[in-house]
């Protein structure tokens, strides 16, 4: 491992040298363009548009934030540049290049309203051949909006779609990446994690969609800015909000009501959003007409601020998040639980003269749960988290196009978790630690067949446990080769590690909330190795075909002990896990139809105490059919059928009787009851059936002299088809998923 780090420091030292005696070289008589791009009508960042030089046949995407950068290009000359976005007139931009100096335009698309035969689509190319982004998948809020909605508009259950993400049917919104667990999953609103982003038991994110403006969803291979996790990577950037006028809208599904406000301030623009249930008769759906006594509220908040006089070429801003859920049985017998996120944020972006970007931001995120058993016989659970979070990034660009990154992370992590033995005490297996993350990675862009990342992240400190220099290091590497100008080879792999974990029971069909707490100093940190590779051919400008094949290994798996007997036993066991298969996707999209194709082939296990099982959320083969249909006019059609093969499930073996002795004061041979026990077969053998189902949704969109008003229709389960659930091990009744569901949105807009 030692070897290995150290030919990683060499290969980037080389890189630097090269890129330094390079830069004095090219910098002689070439510029930089650099600019942002927005929407028109709201000031706000138009992530991942197309900008492309004509004379030249090369360009960029813009970023999270809208801006974008394209170095090396001859001085004194004038260019044209298109700039394109789907779903926006494309436009045009003259611009002149001066010698060793950046040119800084702000681009403003307006919206284009669909006609048939109205809107050319131009600009749509291959703009970033080299581009390491295997793994990745990028939503735009545009995307967002046109995503069949079930009951409502969640993006935890559009990601279930995509290829290489499993689920456990249609009861809960949690997901599993590439075989590894949901809880190695990362999720981060505006760079804060949020540690349980779930509202009612489960069934959808706390994250209301109308906050979002982009989102990146790195399915494994994640480079090395990100850490912590596992499996995944869930990036959520926010609205800045109006920066033009002041507006704000209401919405209302059967489930909840939830409003927004926006507008401008001096020098920039706030956004606050707020949601609330009303009425959990829709739930029972979810669980089989059982009452669902859930109540969640969630409201978020964002200002931000740019004033080019005060400091030129920064964006400051504030964010907020809380969420709060209840869910009260009023039946003494059943047990009651209460959760709640809360989220604080700080965040100073800074552009220079150069193309260096940096930003530093300080967070504070929360969680509290309980678990109060009332009367049930359930032991009773309460966790509390809090992670202080301190986070600085630099970015420079050099006239090469290469990139250099580097970053310090602190997060200072306090965990408590009150669990209760079997002779009902109390005690806490929290903790707390202090975790500084170093990492740094060069981005090798200079040819343009050819792209590398290749970086490491330095652990300086652990949370908890033994400080081995083996758990220092997180060595990582992206690439892509060009073979042709539409295919290209991709590739990467990295090494991943866990410290903090959840109180997760495999053998739970539906939790209602996992306690995180830091992995305890008896069993080492999880770690994950990631291999995987792929190959893009785009067919033609609007249709595109992608393949990618990955493996996972996991070592020191933290797993509940299922053969815990003593109080004194240790509540986690340290297991394995591993995990590979194969993704495809081919898309066709343009103005009118978007037309998405998936599936993908995967094979899920884990090892604990020498034996070998398959997870619950283990799947063999799933794939995906999404057609949207903009019809012009306000009109929008999108359909939706998913395919899954059977999960595992632990069969009966047979049955045994056992004695209840009713009267102790009878004979023994008259006083007893013998009553059959269900023997369970080896862990997961079994299979459930198929499952398939699909959602239709139509909606209209109807402008008005001050306001606009759109309405949308959808159908969950079209031909009602039973998926099963689980069967009852008790009984052996057989519960099913959701029937056919009619659900309608309505949503006013100001």
């Amino acid at each position: 491992m030692k070897g290995y780090c150290l030919r990683c420091f060499l290969v980037l030292g080389l890189l630097l040298i090269i890129s330094f005696a390079n830069k004095t070289i090219l910098a002689q008589g070439i510029g930089s363009f650099r600019g942002v791009v927005t929407d028109s009508s709201n000031g706000e960042a138009l992530a991942f548009a197309n900008v492309y030089i004509e004379e030249l046949s090369t360009g960029a995407s813009s970023d999270t934030r809208g801006y974008f950068v394209i170095t090396s290009l001859p001085a004194n000359k004038t260019y044209r540049a298109i700039i394109s976005y789907l779903g926006y007139r494309s436009k045009t931009v003259t611009f002149t290049i001066q010698s060793n100096k950046v040119t800084h335009i702000e681009i403003e698309l307006s919206s284009a309203s669909v006609e048939l035969g109205v809107v050319q689509k131009i600009g749509q190319r291959v703009v970033e051949k080299n581009a390491t982004d295997i793994g990745l998948q990028r939503i735009s809020m545009r995307e967002l909006e046109s995503l069949p909605k079930g009951v409502e508009t969640d993006i935890f259950r559009s990601l279930q779609y995509m290829p290489g993400v499993q689920t456990t049917g249609d009861v809960s919104a949690k997901f599993f990446v590439r075989g590894g667990a949901s809880n190695q999953n990362l999720i981060l609103l505006d760079k804060i994690p949020i540690y349980n982003p779930f509202h009612a038991i489960g069934l959808f994110s706390v994250i209301d969609p109308e906050m979002i403006n982009n989102v990146e969803f790195f399915k494994g291979g994640f480079t090395a800015e990100y850490g912590g996790r596992l499996s995944s990577v869930l990036s959520i950037n926010s609205k800045d909000g109006n920066q033009n006028r002041f507006a704000g809208n209401f919405s209302s599904s059967f489930l909840t009501a939830k409003a927004l406000i926006e507008g401008p301030i001096p020098y920039g623009s706030f956004i606050i959003s707020g949601r609330k249930s009303y009425s959990a008769d829709i739930l029972k759906k979810f669980l089989n007409d059982k009452n669902v006594p859930a109540e969640f509220y969630d409201l978020a908040f964002k200002v931000s601020f740019s004033n080019p006089n005060l400091i030129e070429g920064s964006k400051i801003s504030a964010q907020g998040f809380f969420s709060h859920d209840d869910i009260l049985n009023p039946s003494p017998f059943i047990e009651d639980y209460t959760l709640e996120n809360n989220a604080f944020g700080f965040r100073w972006f800074q552009v220079g003269d150069v193309p260096l970007f940096f930003e530093i931001g300080v967070s504070v995120s929360t969680f509290d749960g309980e678990l109060i058993p009332k009367f049930s016989g359930v032991r009773p659970k309460k966790n509390e988290l809090s992670d202080v979070g301190l986070e600085m990034d630099f970015t420079y660009i050099f006239d090469s196009k290469d990139e250099i990154a580097l970053g310090l992370h602190i997060h200072d992590i306090q965990t408590k978790l009150f669990l209760e033995n079997s002779l009902g005490s109390t005690h806490d297996v929290g903790g707390k630690g202090t975790q500084i993350s170093f990492y740094t990675k060069y981005k090798l862009l200079r040819y343009e067949s050819l792209g590398i990342d290749i970086g490491n992240r330095f652990n300086l400190t652990r949370l908890k446990g033994s400080e081995s220099a083996e758990y220092m290091f997180e060595p990582r590497i992206s690439l892509t080769y060009r073979l042709h100008p539409l295919v290209a080879l991709k590739a990467a792999a990295g090494l991943y590690q866990q410290e903090i974990t959840t109180l997760s029971d495999d053998n739970e069909l539906l939790s209602v909330f996992e306690p995180w707490f830091i992995t305890p100093e008896y069993i080492e940190p999880a770690r994950a190795v990631h291999y995987t590779a792929g190959i893009d051919y785009d067919m033609t400008e609007t249709m595109k075909f992608s393949l990618e094949s990955y493996y996972k290994k996991i070592n020191s798996l933290p797993l509940l002990n299922e053969e815990k007997l003593f109080p004194n036993d240790p509540d986690l066991v340290s297991g394995e896990g591993e995990s590979y298969g194969v993704e495809a996707q081919y898309c066709w999209l343009n103005q009118w139809v978007s037309f998405t194709l998936s599936y993908s082939r995967s094979w899920a296990y884990k090892i604990l105490n020498g034996r070998r099982y398959y997870p619950k959320y283990d799947q063999r083969n799933s794939g995906s059919v999404l057609l949207e249909l903009n019809l012009g006019k306000g009109w929008k059609v999108s359909s939706i059928w998913n395919y899954n093969s059977g999960l595992p499930f632990t069969k009966k073996a047979g049955f045994y009787d056992y004695a209840s002795f009713t009267d102790y004061y009878s004979p023994w041979y008259t006083s007893f009851n013998s009553q059959p026990d269900p023997i369970f077969a080896s862990k997961n053998l079994g299979r459930l059936p198929d499952y398939h189902r699909l959602d239709l949704s139509i909606s209209k969109k109807i402008d008005l002299s001050f306001f606009s008003v759109e309405i949308n229709a959808s159908v969950i389960n079209v031909y009602d088809r039973e998926n099963i659930f689980y069967f009852n091990k008790d009984t052996g009744e057989r519960v099913n998923m959701l029937p056919m569901i009619p659900t309608a949105t309505i949503k006013v807009e100001l």
